[in-house]
């Protein structure tokens, strides 16, 4: 017996689903609702410092200083950013300082990284960006500026 051809095409498709980001609030209304602590810990910043704060999602509050020339992120508990969750890959990416700047590296993570909603292999990170590695959201800023 043989089976009939099937006349129906597929009408399936893929949608990529990874530029599509939830409509947040503005940065200074989540740096706002975050209260005054952070405010201060964020003008406290020297300079040569920069910090990664969680201001949305699972680890909301948590913040991270970028002190060490490297900064690595991952969900192996060697990592100076420890994220426990399984859209983390164990060395997932990290953080590195070049002179003033910091450059975001990817480090062949299973997820990928991205950067304000963008998928990156390596960037460098601007005060304000958003990075988003796994279900952790966080938030780049760099010293010596005054936030009101």
């Amino acid at each position: 017996m043989v089976a009939a051809a099937d006349s129906r095409k597929d009408l399936t498709t893929i949608i990529h689903l990874t530029a599509l980001r939830s409509v947040e609030s503005s940065l200074s209304r989540l740096i706002q609702e975050s209260g005054p602590e952070l405010m201060e810990v964020l003008n406290a910043l020297g300079d040569d410092a920069a910090m990664l704060v969680s201001l949305i999602g699972p680890n909301k509050g948590a913040r991270f200083l970028l002190e060490p020339e490297v900064t690595h992120i991952g969900r192996a508990t060697a990592n100076e950013i420890f994220l426990d969750d399984v859209t983390v890959s164990r060395k997932h990416a990290q953080v590195a300082k070049s002179g003033k700047s910091y450059i975001l590296t990817d480090l062949g993570s299973l997820n990928g990284t991205y950067l304000n909603g963008e998928l990156v292999s390596e960037k460098s990170l601007a005060d304000g960006d958003e990075l988003q590695i796994g279900k952790f959201r966080m938030h780049f800023f760099k010293g010596g500026k005054v936030r009101a």
